[in-house]
């Protein structure tokens, strides 16, 4: 079975993309997903993953969600490989989700002038 979970940031805005046919819409974003220990300095690392949303689940995720915003999604890894122009072989792999939900919220500064008074 190929199933994978993740819940983390986005790290751009996600954009509405249409295939070359024109009849099907997609949206690519990367996901940074914290990681469970820190490194020796203390600070947390974060793995940056790519993610591919297809259809009408691709138009909610450019309507509602922007940069900084977190996102908990489901779906299988695909991977693959090709060769550039100078003919290396480049390895990739993404996360096609299934299904996604938005997870609480991004503070702005708005939000963070309010709590501190």
């Amino acid at each position: 079975m190929n199933k994978i979970i993740i819940l983390g940031r986005l790290i751009k805005d996600p954009e509405l993309r249409t295939v070359e046919a024109g009849d099907k819409v997609f949206t690519k974003f990367i996901v940074a997903v914290d990681r469970n220990f820190k490194s020796p300095d203390g600070t947390r690392k974060a793995d940056l993953i790519p993610v591919t949303v297809w259809g009408k689940k691709a138009e909610v995720v450019c309507k509602y969600l922007k940069k900084g915003n977190y996102i908990s999604l489901s779906g299988r890894l695909r991977t693959g490989s090709y060769e550039d122009k100078e003919g290396n072989k480049k390895y990739i792999a993404e996360v096609i989700a299934e299904d996604f939900k938005f997870v609480g919220g991004r503070r702005n500064e708005s939000d963070e002038a309010t709590n501190d008074q």
